[in-house]
């Protein structure tokens, strides 16, 4: 990720892009936390182990291009991108998972296009998007809230089994639980909604969970918004276009849709809005940009989630408005004070001239 732009104050200005990350950092502390009481250990070696990965890797190929690695390790963009894929990821997945994930992210989809600012895509989502169409079977063994501490809560030892990539397809498929949107999704065509969740098809707990997680995060964003890191027009936007594309469809067909509160607490959007889609590099930067920007993930991700193959959708959603978001600076440029319309492409060469 890179610097976060928004109108800020003198009193609430971070320092640079380390301070940036820095607070980004300590807004995914809400969400990490409640995803590991409720999932276990399992989240935590996810992200240690993707943030020193993300470190490294970013060493090891600035060091191959012959440049300077202090200074641009100590943006902490690289941390940023291994955590926010760490707690993306099915909690205790093996480390070679990880590392693929990594790879894709630093090493193609940022350090490829030039490093920290260059990159025209999601750095943790394109780690997240190649694992999901490459290794669909352990993208899909997500833990069962069975919780960090107790009796039912996966022991340490265990996780660590798992991380090593020793346990057998067997024994993760019996500690997982399908996700409330996976189960949802995949639920037989003729069963109606009410039907299908009188028959209790999530781990107990599951849907709690998730809608506690995401309340995590969104207390994270709202800490992002407070200190004006972000702008509120992408998750605004994304969220309301989201809620109403599904209230729309759930008024269509509600035996056979979820309801909008499902779509946006049932999985990653409160996530994705504001950690994910609002990463100014991918993102549009103009004002009218951002409206359509985030507007556009939202309805992708309900549209994805009603019609495609994928329960969550909200990286495919992020990575499709990336393709889009050059397009919409172009033709949402703001008109420039003094003259009768936006100059873009060749006429604004021309007036430079």
């Amino acid at each position: 990720m890179s610097l976060m732009h928004a109108a800020q104050t003198p009193s609430r200005r971070p320092a640079g892009t380390a301070a940036v990350m820095g607070w980004l950092l300590i807004a995914t502390l809400p969400g990490i936390a409640a995803l590991s009481w409720h999932f276990g250990w399992g989240v935590l070696t996810n992200v240690a182990f993707a943030a020193a990965l993300g470190v490294g890797l970013e060493a090891a190929v600035l060091r191959l291009r012959g440049r300077p690695a202090g200074a641009t390790l100590a943006d902490n963009s690289a941390l940023v991108t291994g955590v926010l894929l760490g707690a993306s990821l099915p909690p205790g997945s093996a480390w070679w998972l990880i590392l693929t994930g990594m790879i894709a992210a630093i090493v193609v989809a940022k350090q490829l296009y030039g490093g920290l600012g260059h990159n025209p895509f999601n750095p943790a989502m394109v780690g997240y998007a190649v694992l999901l169409v490459s290794f669909p079977v352990p993208m899909s063994l997500w833990a069962a809230p069975t919780g960090l501490v107790g009796p039912e809560a996966q022991p340490l030892g265990e996780v660590l089994r798992q991380f090593a990539g020793l346990a057998t397809l067997e024994t993760l498929d019996a500690l997982s639980g399908a996700t409330p949107l996976d189960a949802f999704k995949h639920k037989p065509e003729g069963l109606m909604a009410a039907e299908f969740w009188a028959a209790s098809p999530l781990p107990e707990g599951a849907l709690t969970a998730w809608r506690q997680v995401a309340l995590a995060w969104l207390a994270g964003g709202a800490l992002l918004l407070y200190k004006r890191i972000i702008g509120w027009q992408i998750p605004a936007a994304m969220l309301a276009s989201l809620a109403l594309l599904a209230a729309l469809l759930y008024a269509a067909s509600p035996s056979h849709q979820g309801s909008p509160l499902f779509h946006l607490l049932g999985g990653a959007a409160v996530f994705g809005a504001f950690f994910i889609a609002t990463d100014p590099v991918s993102a549009a930067t103009s004002r009218r940009g951002r409206w359509l920007y985030g507007a556009g993930i939202g309805a992708l991700v309900v549209l994805i989630r009603a019609f495609g193959g994928y329960p969550d959708a909200v990286a495919f959603a992020v990575l499709l408005m990336n393709l889009a978001a050059p397009l919409l600076d172009y033709y949402t440029e703001p008109r420039a004070y003094g003259h009768a319309a936006a100059t873009r492409g060749i006429a604004a060469r021309e007036d430079d001239r």
